[in-house]
């Protein structure tokens, strides 16, 4: 078993409330009364490729991220996974945002300190003036003109694998092979439907039907992997996918904010025997534990979804140290990176703080 820091195993530490769970100004509607929520997922389609319009350099794009978004954590981890570090840089954006814009309130100033920006939104207008739709991370921008060039959360993960392979570090893993592809689609896009994108089916549901079917394909769908993950240590083959990471970012959520803040509580993970040691396995792994702040995640949902939680009062609990505790997925086989090798450390000024992980115990909403 490889753990994310093995110190960190016995340590325990004691994060303070701080008064800072007030919700942000216009922080936006989630719930539309009597009605089925359905995500928005027009996204910008352009690609950074080998040969399109946005060709592959090293140095040119900046990867912006929230610490909080599933979708955005799932390009962190492929980016460390993969060493894109160098080649592609990452903004972080705080955990909370109102209507308008993700922010760089952990920047100094609030400003970027690459694309000289308060707001991701000012990256959108710059190409978009007019744009229509929601500021999303993950997003890429075009450092040289300031200008988005994709939000497209499920592409950008592919192409970080298929397209910048001529920058991916010495032993990166495939994480998307060949002869698997149509394997790994198939599955990313059932669990997408019903897992994914169904514990916002249920959070954001307008009524009781509706939260009612999300609720029931969300837990059928787990209990089908619950049934997957008995035998076989990764969703599909020998070896880590974006399978695996597509899932991950939900399950490392589910205790923490969607069993309560989505009413997703028949029962939680960690009373799911399986996917709570198939998703220990994976966040003892350098690569996925060490890239999730359940700090930033309970402030992001808990204090941004007023409409869902209009106190902005975040949970003191649950204790998040299980997380550390032994899993024995290896003994069903597999190897994690197949013929690659783990990544090294997390890269200076990207770690996530020590009182944001699992080892803190229970993670509150401190600054």
């Amino acid at each position: 078993m490889t753990s994310v820091d093995a110190e960190a195993i016995v340590t325990v530490l004691e994060a303070t409330m701080a008064d800072d769970t007030t919700p942000p100004d216009n922080a936006g509607t989630y719930v539309t009364p009597g009605e089925t929520y359905d995500r928005d997922t027009r996204y910008i389609s352009d690609r950074i490729a080998a040969d399109g319009d946005y060709p592959v350099e090293a140095g040119r794009y900046r990867l912006i991220v929230a610490r909080a978004c599933p979708w955005a954590n799932r390009a962190i981890i492929v980016r460390r996974l993969l060493g894109l570090e160098d080649a592609l840089s990452m903004g972080i954006c705080g955990p909370t945002h109102d209507q308008r814009s993700w922010t760089f309130d952990l920047d100094p100033g609030g400003v970027d300190s690459v694309l000289g920006i308060e707001r991701l939104q000012q990256a959108y207008f710059t190409r978009f003036p007019d744009y229509p739709r929601g500021i999303t991370v993950p997003a890429i921008v075009d450092i040289p003109t300031g200008a988005v060039v994709t939000n497209d959360f499920p592409q950008i993960t592919l192409d970080l694998s298929t397209e910048w392979t001529a920058y991916h570090r010495d032993g990166a893993p495939n994480l998307y092979p060949d002869k698997l592809r149509d394997e790994i689609d198939e599955v990313a896009q059932l669990v997408y439907k019903d897992v994914n994108n169904g514990v916002y089916r249920a959070g954001f549901a307008g009524s009781q039907g509706a939260y009612e079917t999300a609720y029931d394909r969300l837990f059928a769908r787990l209990d089908w992997l619950e049934e997957r993950l008995t035998n076989q240590r990764y969703l599909v083959g020998e070896t880590i996918t974006e399978a695996d990471v597509r899932l991950f970012t939900t399950l490392a959520r589910f205790d923490a904010v969607y069993h309560g803040h989505f009413k997703c509580n028949r029962s939680k993970l960690s009373e799911m025997p399986v996917l709570w040691a198939y998703a220990r396995d994976l966040f003892q792994t350098p690569g996925f534990g060490d890239t999730t702040d359940f700090n930033h995640i309970k402030r992001h949902y808990y204090i941004v979804h007023s409409d869902v939680n209009p106190t902005g009062i975040v949970p003191k609990g649950p204790d998040l140290s299980g997380w550390l505790a032994p899993h024995h997925r290896e003994e069903l086989g597999g190897r994690p990176f197949g013929d690659g090798t783990p990544p090294g450390p997390v890269a200076a000024g990207e770690e996530v703080p020590a009182a944001h992980r699992a080892s803190a115990g229970e993670v509150t909403a401190d600054a």
